[in-house]
């Protein structure tokens, strides 16, 4: 008998980022598919399940997407607990309607566990709020790249972050003050949120190529507006680059 398939957002970075239902119900597996950002420390919550690597990487190796359907159908056919373990949230540029799609056309029951995206740990490692009341009403989550490999940004929000962006920061930053952004908005750059080892960075729109370098091959979140504005004493309205390692015990500095 086909068992129902667990989709969980593992959360973005760090294992105890995870909710609790989420890791209730990785105990429960017996075959994991999980993605590339994911912690290998969760697998010390399910160490009797198979754990299957269908990680997608940009620009690298990645697990196709029919396969990883496949894999999803033929493991619940079996009557195993089945759970897709997804980095962040499984809604969030998660490829999460294609993989419900094969199953709903395979009849297949499923349970969808959310997840923390990345904007908002990028939002707690950083200490900006996405949104500020009287200023920040609208937060837009965009990715930077379409399938078709086309930079895309605009201006629909007070806050727009931007998801998959580290190697197009320079077109961003062009893209973004041909769409009515100053050059002088703030934007914050941060890379691996959520993970310890997590690196946040602030900018001026007009500069944010400079950020390149520094997060040159981390998964990266760009925040543009007002939730990369200051909040904190003593920080600039339209800062100059500077770039801090975000710990529990440490916070930016002018």
């Amino acid at each position: 008998m086909a068992s129902a398939i667990v989709f969980i957002g593992a959360g973005p970075g760090a294992a105890d980022l995870i909710t609790l239902r989420g890791a209730r119900r990785l105990a429960e597996a017996e075959v994991v598919l999980f993605d590339a950002l994911t912690d290998p420390a969760l697998r010390d919550l399910a160490p009797q399940a198979r754990w299957i690597d269908v990680g997608k990487r940009g620009f690298g190796d990645s697990t196709g997407q029919t396969r990883i359907n496949a894999l999803l159908v033929r493991f619940a056919r079996q009557g195993l607990r089945v759970v897709r373990l997804k980095g962040g949230d499984p809604s969030v540029f998660g490829r999460l309607e294609e993989e419900l799609a094969a199953l709903a056309e395979a009849g297949l029951p499923s349970e969808v566990v959310p997840g923390v995206t990345a904007a908002l740990a990028a939002a707690a490692g950083t200490r900006r709020p996405l949104t500020r009341r009287g200023s920040g009403r609208s937060v837009s989550l965009s990715t930077a790249m379409t399938r078709e490999g086309r930079l895309q940004a605009g201006r629909s929000a007070d806050t727009e972050v931007f998801y998959m962006a580290g190697r197009q920061l320079a077109a961003l930053s062009r893209r973004l003050r041909e769409a009515g952004w100053s050059g002088d908005t703030p934007t914050s750059v941060v890379s691996r949120a959520g993970w310890p080892d997590q690196l946040a960075s602030e900018h001026r729109l007009a500069d944010l190529a400079a950020a390149s370098v520094l997060h040159a091959g981390r998964p990266t979140v760009v925040i543009v507006g007002v939730g990369a504005g200051a909040v904190l004493a003593g920080d600039s309205q339209a800062p100059e680059t500077r770039a801090w390692a975000a710990t529990p015990e440490q916070t930016p500095s002018p």
